[in-house]
């Protein structure tokens, strides 16, 4: 389990679009996002406080979520110093990214020294089946894009009208960045 607050990784975003990670989680889980963390040149900007590593954790951030998705998804070299940091600070890392925080072995020994996790949200802790063709009931809808924020808001819908009973009507299949780590976070996308 990825433990809350957060504190949103922006790096060196050169624009809004880049941390569209932490954009979700802003949007999606506030109550987890207590502040965001911008390196030198960064160009993204959550409207959350910015704050050091030692700000968050006096604040109770437990997580450092890498709120940016870089082209290629992969973990910057100029992230590095940031992400150690973090780590030697008490924070698990928590990231998306194609690049994965266990194929890094400087990340996973400085884990293993300080007693902290590193989340790898894209590889999915469940079997999930792979489509047959065979029919199924009921209706599908598949919303690909900006990073399913679609099927995000349709899935959210009918709670945000005050329709319980449709929200148990539906389910959310994250394949994307932003979608898992929302989905992790969030039970009623589950």
């Amino acid at each position: 389990m990825i433990k809350t607050p957060y504190l949103l990784f922006l790096g060196d975003a050169p624009d809004p679009l880049a941390a569209k990670v932490a954009q979700g989680i802003r949007d999606w889980r506030p109550e987890n996002a207590i502040g965001q963390f911008r390196m030198e040149g960064c160009k993204a900007d959550m409207r959350l406080p910015d704050m050091t590593l030692v700000e968050a954790r006096a604040a109770g951030a437990q997580t450092l979520v890498i709120g940016v998705a870089n082209r290629g998804g992969v973990i910057s070299p100029a992230w590095k110093k940031v992400l150690i940091a973090a780590l030697e600070e008490g924070f698990d890392l928590a990231s998306g990214l194609h690049n994965l925080l266990r194929d890094e072995p400087d990340l996973v020994a400085v884990a293993k020294a300080t007693g902290r996790s590193l989340h790898d949200v894209r590889v999915p802790n469940v079997q999930y089946p792979i489509a047959n063709g065979v029919k199924r009931r009921g209706k599908r809808c598949l919303a690909v894009g900006t990073d399913c924020l679609l099927a995000r808001c349709i899935r959210r819908w009918p709670w945000m009208c005050g329709d319980e009973d449709a929200r148990a009507k539906s389910s959310f299949r994250a394949t994307g960045q932003t979608g898992m780590n929302t989905a992790k976070a969030c039970p009623w996308m589950r």
